[in-house]
């Protein structure tokens, strides 16, 4: 495929649908800063525009992945959300009080430092907060209800509430971009500060990955 060919294949899909259906996808997206999760239903050529890159340049690259038959995750319903509550929850509730007690100690140890990430350890502990509460509701209602319903029998009001729900975590995670100056580790910053930085940058890809296989993936299949 030429890259003419590849802008015009990929140009008009959304974000989150070449992400859905092309594995790999997410990890282009994630090397050129595209939501992929709340922000997925935009055109593959407006993200791109909005984020001053030519959609060529992207497209190329997601043409050379090529395609799967096997998916990175199951295609079952009950099986693809056991996926989800191990992948993602367990590892959400296991990483996040340490991203937490790190950011607090970097932020009292280098306090004095042009760079250092004031606010961060609060806004990690209201995103803790507030995506541990998310996650009870789906373990809680949600999830037994997609397991006790066919596929294509609607959820909608409680599926809406998730959505609306996954669109404060994306501000949660725009911000956590914001006060790290997306995750640049100043020059001789201690040990703590690189494992902050490298342990919030997996948080964040960890957190777009779990919205957008249930926005894109999950959700759809009761709406």
């Amino acid at each position: 495929m030429n890259i003419q060919a590849a802008s015009d294949h990929f140009g008009e899909r959304t974000v989150g649908e070449i992400a859905a259906s092309l594995p790999g996808a997410t990890a282009v997206f994630r090397d050129y800063r595209l939501d992929f999760c709340c922000g997925g239903d935009v055109p593959l050529r407006d993200a791109a525009a909005r984020r001053g890159i030519a959609t060529s340049e992207i497209a190329e690259r997601l043409a050379a992945l090529g395609q799967s038959d096997a998916l990175a995750y199951p295609q079952e319903t009950s099986a693809l959300i056991d996926h989800i509550l191990v992948r993602y929850h367990q590892t959400h509730r296991r990483e996040l009080p340490e991203l937490i007690r790190l950011a607090r100690k970097v932020e009292s140890v280098h306090r004095d430092h042009a760079a250092a990430p004031r606010g961060l350890a609060d806004e990690l502990e209201l995103m803790s907060t507030e995506l541990d509460a998310h996650m009870q509701k789906e373990e809680e209602v949600l999830f037994p209800m997609m397991r006790r319903v066919d596929e294509g029998q609607p959820l909608g009001p409680p599926v809406a509430v998730m959505r609306a729900e996954h669109d404060d975590h994306g501000t949660h995670l725009h911000r956590l971009d914001a006060i790290t100056d997306g995750f640049r580790v100043p020059e001789g910053a201690c040990r703590s500060w690189q494992a902050l930085y490298a342990g919030t940058a997996k948080l964040v890809d960890d957190v777009m990955a779990h919205v957008h296989l249930e926005n894109h993936v999950l959700f759809p299949r009761f709406e």
